[in-house]
């Protein structure tokens, strides 16, 4: 009996968020292997199997390279799921080392919107990714901004930043059903900066603008007090290709 494999689009889109061939990609898990070493055979084969859902679950040599070379939890990056963990930070409300938000992030759409832009194509694309969020110990509220790589299998994208976007990466899993977009985020906060490296992750709810241009909605976390903390949260489409040349444009921070 032939099985249906479901391909790895996490994996696919952190390694286009690298600006990496699946050859240097290959390269990269090798040369993360002889670091540590253990030596591993990683070659482009193995990352088509990788990407192609063929293999579904890297020996632990190979796991063990991979959250090396990329810097991802092994979970992130397609092989399997991990659970959304409570949102804590110093000051109990969660956040990360942006500049102050001036205008704020427009609020989610309230009203019900028509099909959106998968129901003639898909989501894949380069779009830009922001939120906002309340530090209650700087007492001050932040926009944190990433450009992100988003890939689409059937109803589901694995959202990825580009690493030239910002000193904190991103990753979003979410499914679509009709107008609604509903998953989970994870957040490495900058080593150098304000959190100190910390991982945060909670739930994200995004409605989809029937241009399929846009997707506003709001992030949920928890802070170290028990108490909920939430805030808005938008995607803007930027540009449907996802080759080298067009992730290398977007490789940057955005501008305020």
């Amino acid at each position: 009996m032939n099985l249906m494999t479901t391909p790895n689009a996490a994996l696919r889109a952190v390694r286009m968020g690298m600006l990496m061939s699946q050859d240097d990609f290959a390269r990269a898990v090798r040369e993360a292997g002889a670091r540590a070493g253990q030596p591993n055979d990683a070659n482009k084969r193995l990352v088509q199997r990788w990407e192609s859902g063929t293999t579904a679950a890297p020996r632990p040599v190979y796991a063990r390279a991979l959250e090396s070379a990329t810097g991802l939890p092994i979970e992130a990056l397609g092989f399997g799921m991990s659970v959304p963990q409570v949102r804590v930070s110093d000051d109990g409300h969660g956040g990360h080392d942006m500049e102050p938000s001036s205008s704020g992030i427009a609020p989610p759409a309230t009203r019900p919107q028509a099909e959106p832009r998968a129901a003639h194509g898909n989501y894949s694309g380069v779009w830009l990714s922001r939120y906002e969020y309340f530090s209650s110990g700087r007492d001050s509220a932040f926009v944190g901004s990433h450009y992100v790589v988003v890939l689409q299998h059937g109803n589901r994208l694995s959202v990825r930043s580009m690493p030239g976007s910002s000193d904190s990466p991103l990753t979003m899993d979410l499914q679509i059903d009709s107008h609604v977009a509903t998953g989970t985020w994870t957040e490495q906060t900058a080593t150098e900066g304000y959190y100190r490296g910390a991982r945060y992750h909670g739930a994200i709810q995004l409605l989809v603008e029937p241009t399929g241009r846009r997707m506003t909605g709001k992030w949920v976390g928890f802070g170290k007090e028990f108490d909920i903390n939430t805030g808005p949260w938008e995607l803007v489409f930027m540009d449907s290709s996802t080759n080298k040349a067009t992730l290398e444009r977007y490789n940057r921070r955005p501008e305020a």
